[in-house]
């Protein structure tokens, strides 16, 4: 299975000034749950690189958690760095 990666970003003329303002304020919640999620996906990774390494094989689920932790990363990092002015979904689908 192929799974490149694609980021599109669309040049914005206006963003919302106020939440230009609080954005870091606003992101704090997804910074702390993030945190947490971020220590989970380092150990499901180092559990998958166990079975890839007895089975060449990368588990379904372990494979889905970590791209869902990095898809929402990066959700949260667009908004961050006004890419964006959609608030990022808390979900890692």
């Amino acid at each position: 299975m192929d799974y490149p990666i694609t980021i599109t970003v669309e040049h914005q003329e206006k963003l919302s000034r106020l939440t230009t303002v609080f954005r870091g304020l606003m992101v704090i919640p997804h910074g702390i749950v993030l945190w947490a999620l971020g220590i989970a996906a380092s150990i499901v990774a180092f559990v998958a690189w166990w079975a890839i390494l007895f089975t060449a094989k990368y588990p379904k689920w372990a494979f889905y958690f970590v791209a869902g932790y990095i898809r929402w990363y990066t959700r949260v990092s667009g908004y961050c760095l006004l890419l964006t002015d959609k608030y990022p979904p808390f979900s890692i689908e």
